[in-house]
């Protein structure tokens, strides 16, 4: 059912007889039409921006910032976490992104969530072209520990081992580790999750807190 603007609007729209428009009315009461519908259409846009504040509150996206558009790897001994989430997303560059292609600036990627967890010898670098920016931490009895861990990659090996995992969920309804992607797509979730040899290609990573013993960064000719 039409709301009273939407009606006031169709109605002020309908194109008069000669008899009884005149002239000097013509260009106000358009004016006054096209407003009414700059309005309606603010609606929808409005509408969109609130939803996306409200997913954003409740952890429904992935990545909350525009990547860059260059990828990373990020290897490990092991990894162990409890309250494990993977579903299928799309992260978005910045635009005009020099890093685009023929993507239009986004890359389908896997999301992975981990309510809390531990790495152990992690090495993360980028290729800048000549030569890898090198990170690495955990390689003595210190762990890097994360909490609220999300990674977006496009490529995940590894020796891996689930309890209590579900497959087919729908993103939506995800409750293992707080986080949640689009209805209708495909899913799955356990308790712990464990990896050995862990190897991705990541375009982003997020985490509430991430603790990294014996961190060093420097400039490499290989990566990891």
């Amino acid at each position: 059912m039409a709301s009273s603007s939407d009606a006031s609007a169709s109605h002020d729209s309908t194109p008069e007889s000669p008899e009884s428009g005149s002239a000097a009315e013509g260009p106000d009461r358009r004016g006054r039409v096209r407003l009414r519908r700059a309005a309606v259409m603010a609606v929808p846009a409005t509408a969109v921006a609130a939803g996306l504040m409200i997913l954003t509150a409740q952890g429904a996206l992935g990545v909350q910032f525009a990547i860059s558009g260059m990828p990373f790897t990020v290897t490990a001994t092991e990894l162990n976490g409890t309250g494990f989430e993977q579903f299928g997303n799309l992260d978005n560059m910045a635009e005009d992104s020099p890093n685009a292609g023929d993507t239009g600036g986004q890359v389908l990627v896997v999301t992975s969530a981990i309510k809390n967890a531990t790495l152990t010898k992690l090495c993360q670098s980028v290729d800048l072209g000549g030569t890898n920016l090198l990170i690495t931490a955990g390689s003595g009895a210190d762990k890097v520990q994360a909490t609220n861990l999300t990674t977006d990659s496009t490529e995940l090996s590894g020796d891996a081992a689930f309890d209590n995992i579900e497959i087919g969920n729908d993103a939506s309804t995800l409750s293992k580790a707080g986080v949640q992607g689009n209805k209708g797509v495909f899913s799955q979730q356990a308790d712990t999750v464990h990896i050995a040899n862990l190897r991705q290609t990541n375009y982003a990573t997020t985490a509430a807190v991430f603790k990294l013993p014996g961190l060093k960064l420097r400039f490499s000719d290989q990566g990891c």
